[in-house]
C-alpha cells in the first residue's frame, strides 16, 4: 500500500485557489546544521513563501487535472513527474485532494553558491481519491520528501519532490 501512496502523495491540498488563502499551507523551516554555508533571513523567508506556493499549485493542479498550474513553481524532474501524474488521473477520471495539515521542512544543505538548497519535508496530510464529488479512497499519512530547490527568476522553484520510505 506504501509504493501506492506515492502517486497519490502528489495530490491535492485544496478544492480551488479560494480555498488557499482562507487555509494557508503551513510550512516550518529549520536551518541549523546545514552547510556549506548558512541560510540568510531572506532567504529562509522565499524558500518557505515558495514552497507553500509550490504545494498550492500542486494542488489546484491535481484538482482540475491541468498541468499548466505547475509551471510557476516547478522544473526539472518535479514538474515531469507531476505532468505525469496529471495524465493519469485525466486518463482515469479521477482526481485527488491533499487536505494539508502542514509541513516540517528541515534544510540539508545549501549549495555555495546559493543556488540550489536541498531539504527533508515531514509532511502531515490526509489523501482523498475522488470519482467526481464522491470520496472512493480516504488515507491520513504522515510523507518525508526529499525537495530540492533551485533559485530561478525571482523565486525558487521545486526542481525534485520525491516521496521517501516510511521510517517503520
Amino acid at each position: 500500500m506504501a509504493k501506492r501512496l506515492f502517486p497519490l502523495a502528489f495530490g491535492l491540498l485544496f478544492l480551488s485557489g479560494s480555498l488557499f488563502a482562507a487555509q494557508p499551507v503551513q510550512v516550518q523551516l529549520s536551518t541549523s546544521g546545514v552547510a556549506p554555508r548558512e541560510v540568510e533571513d531572506n532567504t529562509e523567508k522565499a524558500i518557505i513563501r515558495d514552497y507553500q506556493r509550490a504545494w498550492q499549485s500542486l494542488a489546484a493542479a491535481l484538482s482540475e487535472n491541468r498541468t499548466d498550474l505547475l509551471a510557476n513553481d516547478f522544473i526539472g524532474y518535479a514538474q515531469d513527474e507531476l505532468h505525469r501524474r496529471v495524465a493519469e488521473q485525466q486518463n482515469s477520471g479521477l482526481h485527488t485532494r491533499f487536505i494539508d495539515h502542514g509541513h516540517s521542512l528541515k534544510a540539508i544543505m545549501y549549495s555555495q553558491d546559493g543556488s540550489a538548497m536541498q531539504l527533508r519535508d515531514t509532511a502531515q496530510i490526509e489523501v482523498q481519491q475522488l470519482d467526481g464529488n464522491s470520496v472512493i479512497h480516504s488515507d491520513q499519512i504522515t510523507q518525508s520528501y526529499l525537495v530540492v530547490m533551485t533559485a530561478g527568476e525571482n523565486r525558487w522553484k521545486v526542481r525534485i519532490l520525491q516521496a521517501l520510505p516510511s521510517e517503520q
